[in-house]
């Protein structure tokens, strides 16, 4: 990341910002969208081009352009006296947390669809995450002139996936060599006879009928059933008040690489597309969890801001990602910033004071100094030493927490250790700032097993982490198969004397214990009961033996495996006046505890989890042969026809979820979810019971 010379331009109006984030899945062409409203708008100088067709900016190279398809990248432009930031969000289900915080900070979804590929499960899937949130949204056809592009087929895949409100507003005219030359507004009474759809007329009147509906103006439908030609200027009008309402979504088609279309894209994001004034604030409540007031669009309102991403510069140090909600950040001021409840995931809650040194305007890699970031912009903040994605800065005399944005929950363990004692020493600062860059992933330390966890989205973000703990932070980390923690019970019932006799000169050792013992109830733990009569083992030594058989236990009879579920009575033995001591019948318990095993046989017992496995209808089949497979007990499901959507409930082994994410997401094509809970142990078959 470096830091440009040249100031940014002057910050707006919020009524002069748009905020956009351009969604879609992998490969569809948004960062090449983004590039080409960069150099129509003069912010790029060009866009060269690269082997595949696509286009990439001079000032990265490869291996940029690939981390920027799974991170959040932000660039702002300028057109028509508006200011407009271009928020590019990965499309991998795996980073749909860098999504998410990209609609946080946006105020509408720019979808991007290949005219090659068409609309997939991904795409319908994000679709939901904008609807979800009511963002307004628009769809932009990209890759006109590739091979076995169908743009017609497109949109009506559009139309059809998508739900209602899809609408085209632009028909394409092509060349003789049949490459696409203009476009040609269906807003217009009369589209021109060689343009490529013959049925203009069907489409422009549901393009009017569709604008009319979401109008305030209720004689527009009247005076349009009476045949009357409507004026194109109220026609606009409408469009915009349809778009921010979110129930409305145009579809252009844009030519990135040849230009063709972007003007039209850039008026669209300027005209229709709603201002942060418009679109609304998040809910926020003060730092000790009461209610404070609703935030408002107003720079000289209260400051309340959000940090939406972090990353780690080798120069600057942490660079924060923030869009201000109220009020204005100005360079040189205190900030409270506070932390975001996501302690289980390593991210400890925080409420600190700092100090804004300078603001800056992102553009991609390059930070371009502001004097001031005013409510509803998006800027750049070095050095702030606490602050991680999702937290709250807000002013030190009156503090406010925004309500977090829902993250998902990762399922995926990937077990990770230094590949040198040298590594050793750096790897937890490097996990510390990756934990801060990323508020989905989840760091453990398994006392069980004693393994590093990185608990991941899906393997794709996995092998994203990897490499910045080599490539952003110089850790080399190798991954070793992950562990799920075994634990052994008795099989069957036994009585066994534990004898622990030792002389060796002066005070010996003497203790002997009888214990008798019987598999307990699953998820009993140990339970020790004491049936002496007669004191045959005196009361002082009766918690010795107790520890005795507990430490036994937790360490385990054979390996690691710790027993469990097991009831042990001690029932008699024996003592002596001078040799007994409390760690001769600790001894003699543990004794006791190993030969019981060795007497009654252990078994072992593997964890199982409860699962809940969220998918469309279509896939409630493939996911269940699946579980199947896996040992899985299908207790159940349930179906949510508003959503189309069914909740598939089973318990599965804790082993067979180890490789689960990336199968259901094959399975599903990347639109299926799953969530787990501990059930308890039970008895493992041979094939998993290998010896500890």
């Amino acid at each position: 990341m470096a830091k440009d010379t040249a100031t940014a331009p002057a910050p707006r109006p919020a009524g002069k910002v748009r905020n956009v984030a351009l969604v879609g899945h992998a490969g569809s062409g948004k960062t090449t969208l983004a590039e080409a409203l960069l150099v129509a708008t003069g912010a790029l100088p060009r866009a060269g081009r690269v082997e595949d067709g696509t286009t990439c900016l001079d000032t990265e190279d490869v291996e940029v352009r690939q981390q920027r398809s799974v991170s959040l990248g932000v660039a702002t432009v300028e057109h028509d006296g508006h200011r407009i930031t271009l928020l590019d969000t990965p499309g991998s289900p795996d980073f749909v947390g860098e999504l998410r915080a990209g609609l946080r900070a946006a105020d509408a979804a720019l979808f991007v669809v290949s005219a090659v590929n068409g609309v997939d499960a991904t795409t319908v899937q994000l679709w939901e995450e904008c609807a979800a949130v009511g963002m307004p949204r628009a769809v932009v056809i990209t890759q006109l002139d590739r091979a076995r592009a169908d743009v017609d087929d497109a949109v009506r895949m559009c139309q059809r996936m998508l739900g209602e409100g899809v609408f085209p507003l632009h028909l394409l005219e092509r060349g003789p060599d049949g490459a696409v030359r203009s476009l040609v507004s269906l807003l217009e009474p009369h589209p021109e006879a060689n343009t490529a759809a013959v049925d203009a007329d069907r489409l422009r009147g549901e393009l009017i009928e569709g604008i009319i509906g979401e109008s305030e103006d209720e004689t527009l439908m009247d005076r349009y059933l009476a045949g009357e030609e409507l004026v194109v200027a109220d026609l606009v009008s409408d469009l915009e008040t349809a778009v921010a309402r979110g129930h409305f979504h145009p579809v252009l088609c844009v030519a990135p690489l040849s230009g063709v279309g972007v003007p039209e894209l850039l008026d669209l994001l300027v005209s229709a597309f709603p201002c942060p004034m418009e679109h609304g604030c998040p809910t926020v409540y003060r730092p000790n969890g009461s209610a404070a007031p609703p935030l408002t669009c107003d720079p000289d309102g209260p400051l309340v801001a959000e940090v939406v991403k972090t990353t780690t510069d080798p120069y600057l140090g942490r660079v924060s990602l923030v869009r201000v909600f109220s009020g204005t950040l100005r360079p040189d001021t205190p900030v409270h910033v506070s932390g975001h409840g996501l302690a289980d995931r390593g991210h400890p809650d925080h409420d600190v004071d700092e100090r804004v040194s300078a603001i800056s305007s992102p553009l991609g890699a390059t930070l371009r100094p502001v004097a001031a970031c005013p409510a509803g912009d998006i800027c750049a903040l070095a050095r702030l030493v606490s602050a991680e994605t999702g937290d709250t800065l807000s002013s030190p005399e009156d503090p406010r927490v925004v309500l977090p944005w829902e993250l998902p929950v990762p399922q995926l363990p990937v077990a990770v250790e230094a590949a040198s004692r040298a590594d050793e020493d750096r790897l937890a600062t490097a996990l510390a700032r990756l934990v801060a860059e990323d508020p989905t992933v989840r760091l453990e330390r398994r006392p069980d097993t004693g393994q590093l966890l990185l608990w991941c989205v899906g393997e794709a973000h996995a092998e994203v982490l990897l490499e910045r703990l080599r490539t952003r932070h110089g850790v080399a980390v190798n991954t070793v198969p992950v562990r799920v923690p075994m634990v052994e019970t008795l099989a069957g019932s036994a009585r066994v004397t534990g004898r622990h006799v030792k002389q060796s000169g002066g005070h010996g050792q003497y203790a002997v214990v009888v214990v008798e013992a019987e598999p307990g109830a699953p998820g009993s733990g140990v339970v020790f009961e004491q049936k002496i009569v007669g004191g045959t083992v005196p009361s002082q030594f009766h918690g010795s033996v107790e520890k005795g058989i507990r430490t036994q236990a937790e360490r385990g009879i054979s390996g690691d495996r710790p027993l469990v579920d097991v009831r042990l009575t001690l029932v008699d033995g024996k003592s002596h006046s001078v040799d007994s001591s409390d760690a001769a019948f600790q001894a003699a318990g543990a004794l006791a505890l190993r030969e019981l095993a060795a007497a009654a046989g252990t078994r072992v017992l593997e964890p199982w989890c409860e699962v809940q496995v969220v998918v469309p209808a279509e896939f409630v089949g493939a996911v269940m042969s699946d579980l199947s497979g896996r040992r899985a007990r299908v207790t159940g499901s349930e179906a949510d026809p508003s959503r189309d959507r069914t909740t598939v409930r089973a318990e599965v082994p804790e082993i067979e979820l180890l490789t689960y994410p990336g199968v259901l997401r094959s399975v599903t094509h990347g639109t299926g979810s799953f969530s787990r809970s501990p059930l308890g142990y039970e008895a493992a078959p041979a094939s998993v019971a290998v010896p500890a």
